[in-house]
């Protein structure tokens, strides 16, 4: 609802663990550093514990994002299951294929799991099980999980444990009866909420991933109070600034108030609930109400309008193509407001990419139905991507083919870039990009992502547009991910650029609009700053200002690039 109000492109305070939004303070940072550790090791048990709303998932997604893990990671996020019914999800969690026959049988599940970690093992891909809300996990199932880790060859073990939970969760692993599986522990982190530092900066880095320039909606007399309220847990900045931004945008103010804060909290139960004059609903709740409604009248009537004077259309469809599920409107995500000091990286107006909205039948699919419609010809793949940019290849233009099947048909300022990343890193980069897909025998196709979500997948084809789940594409996918992207004007061909006076002046001037100095603190260097950024987006920290960092901060910043359909 307030969104458009305060130039936001989405929501900055969703509590939903969006990789986008992830902001790694100090102490996530040291959490991290722990947890890396850990995985790293020869298996065992690895401990992240904190309260509720500390932030202990989203960081364990960073933590699994980040550590390059070869291998198949299997997340459980309901804990209360018996023995047996730990056994079978975590063979349902790694995909394999348990007869009926054979479900209700300890002996038989386990057998199962190990050949399948050795057959990873010996395909130098290692297995990870990460458990949410431990603290659940009854003494059986413990003792359970602590003899998977006996699974093991000569060199190491086969399955490394990742428990994550709360406070108890430390106390459950101090009884004498655990002591076994407390030895087995190779690194444990117990996470503290934000300081209030730390609560400044996350709430200012939200706003800005979200779109959100200066001045902010939430100042800095605002923020403090906010830390205040909250005491720095994650999830209750979320849910107050959520709340506190529909009661600014219902007062019609540009920024939210302390009293508006007050009566937030009390809304979300972090306060004490104040009454109002009648007792009944708040002022600027009923303010918030009667926008909303009239906004929903105001689109209902819209609609009516245009259905009464748009002629019926039907969409074409493939005489192979499977039965339509449901019709979706795809249309392109806004884009924010540019921020007040930021390097201006995008095209001209004239140039600008602004690729046509696509009404279009949705079809519900499954690869292997789906495959002979992928580019066999990764070329074709790239001038389709190329299209979304609004641009034409010099290849298409000419009637020439480039030299191989993996050149660039862009030229600059627009580049491709191509490496190996994983299904959250591209919905952190959050564009339309090639995936690269092999079958059982390896043959390979491209496909164009137009939207990544928690479950399923949108792609397009020459043929039309297609939902697949997320699972079945990522069996197919191994990381190959392929992308256009704008760079700043000098930037080399090619490689990593040298850290020239040129490239230093527009990084420190992309990171000031980005993550804004602290006064209070002393000024880091350039490096330190974008290895800082870098943490904060889930990227490495190397303090090299590769593709992936860049295109990153034009995100951050709002530069107009296409970007993943929502």
């Amino acid at each position: 609802m307030y969104l458009h109000r305060y130039g936001l492109s989405r929501e900055p305070f969703s509590i939903a663990p969006d990789p986008r939004f992830l902001y790694l303070s100090d102490r996530h940072r040291e959490a991290l550093a722990h947890l890396l550790y850990g995985l790293q090791g020869n298996g065992g048990f690895v401990i992240l514990t904190g309260e509720v709303g500390a932030g202990k998932t989203t960081l364990c997604r960073g933590l699994l994002e980040q550590a390059d893990v070869h291998g198949r990671i299997a997340y459980i996020f309901n804990p209360r299951l018996t023995e047996l019914e730990l056994l079978q999800t975590v063979c349902d969690e790694f995909g394999l294929e348990v007869e009926a026959s054979s479900r209700s049988s300890i002996k038989a599940l386990i057998d199962t799991l190990n050949a399948f970690l050795l057959a990873e093992h010996t395909g130098g891909r290692r297995c990870v099980l990460v458990i949410d809300e431990a603290q659940n996990l009854s003494d059986g199932v413990l003792e359970q999980l602590r003899l998977l880790t006996n699974l093991e060859t000569t060199e190491r073990k086969l399955l490394l444990i990742v428990l994550v939970g709360q406070p108890e969760l430390r106390e459950m692993l101090a009884r004498p009866q655990l002591a076994a599986l407390a030895q087995r522990v190779i690194a444990r982190y117990h996470l503290e909420p934000l300081s209030a530092a730390d609560t400044r900066a996350y709430v200012r880095h939200r706003l800005r991933v979200a779109g959100a320039t200066d001045p902010l909606p939430l100042g800095d007399a605002a923020v403090a109070r906010v830390h205040a309220i909250t005491a720095g847990v994650p999830r209750r900045i979320n849910l107050l600034c959520d709340r506190a931004l529909l009661a600014a945008y219902a007062a019609d103010c540009d920024q939210v108030e302390p009293g508006q804060l007050d009566a937030a909290a009390a809304e979300v139960g972090l306060g004490a609930a104040r009454a109002t004059p009648d007792g009944g609903i708040p002022a600027w709740r009923l303010a918030a109400m009667s926008a909303a409604f009239g906004a929903a009248i105001g689109a209902v009537g819209l609609a009516m309008w245009w259905h009464g004077r748009a002629p019926p259309s039907a969409t074409p469809v493939a005489a192979s193509a499977p039965a339509v599920d449901r019709r979706l409107a795809i249309a392109p995500t806004p884009t924010a407001s540019r921020p007040t000091g930021a390097v201006d990286a995008r095209a001209s107006d004239a140039d600008r990419p602004n690729p046509p909205a696509l009404a279009t039948t949705l079809h519900r699919t499954h690869l292997p139905e789906l495959w002979p419609r992928l580019h066999a010809d990764i070329d074709d793949a790239w001038h389709q991507l190329a299209r979304h940019w609004s641009v034409t290849s010099p290849a298409a233009q000419t009637g020439s083919a480039p030299a191989t099947s993996r050149d660039c048909p862009v030229s600059a300022p627009l580049r491709c870039w191509r490496g190996t990343i994983t299904l959250a890193q591209a919905m952190a980069l959050d564009r339309p990009a090639l995936l690269l897909l092999r079958d059982a025998v390896g043959a390979e196709r491209a496909v164009l992502l137009r939207s990544l979500g928690a479950q399923d997948v949108v792609v397009e084809t020459s043929a039309g547009v297609w939902q697949l789940s997320r699972a079945e594409l990522a069996q197919a996918w191994s990381g190959d991910y392929a992308t256009l992207w704008r760079s700043p004007e000098g930037w080399p061909a090619q490689g990593t650029p040298e850290p020239t006076d040129a490239i230093v002046a527009w990084l420190e001037q992309q990171l000031d609009a980005a993550m804004p100095r602290d006064a209070s603190v002393p000024s880091p260097s350039w490096r330190e700053r974008l290895m800082r950024f870098q943490r904060a987006q889930g990227l490495k920290p190397d303090g090299l200002p590769g593709p992936m960092t860049v295109m990153q901060l034009n995100r951050a910043l709002g530069v107009h690039e296409p970007r993943l359909e929502h």
